[in-house]
């Protein structure tokens, strides 16, 4: 079974919120690209989605889909969330990659929260795999 495979088996809520996850950690940040004062906050939030997205699939591979999963998002997403805070309060950002930051930063930290709860709830003993 392939990563693919076991998000599709998880309910359709799920499915529905992974299609915004990639539009706002994928596709929100290459808009970042057009302005030159936002397109340093599009290249670390693609890179730092692209390298959490690795680190997922590696996991996968060596443990299956597990709570610990969301483990790479913590690690990259946070400092990215605290680097877009900063880019988006920057004097010379336009009104229009401020809001589109906002998106990123607001969709980032919904995955967060859910990444935290399974993290924690994975370090507390929920080891199973979820399908």
């Amino acid at each position: 079974m392939t990563l693919e495979d076991a998000m599709a088996l998880q309910p359709t809520w799920v499915g529905i919120w992974l299609n915004f996850l990639l539009a706002g950690a994928f596709v929100a940040p290459l808009l970042l690209l057009i302005w030159k004062s936002s397109c340093k906050a599009g290249i670390v939030t693609l890179l730092s989605s692209v390298i959490a997205a690795f680190c997922v699939q590696y996991m996968f591979n060596a443990m299956g889909y597990v709570k610990l999963l969301g483990l790479p998002h913590l690690v990259f997403w946070i400092p990215t969330v605290v680097f877009l805070i900063a880019q988006q309060s920057r004097g010379d950002m336009t009104i229009w990659p401020r809001r589109i930051i906002w998106l990123i930063m607001t969709v980032i930290c919904i995955s967060l929260a859910f990444d935290i709860v399974d993290v924690v709830r994975w370090v507390l003993g929920e080891r199973a795999p979820l399908v």
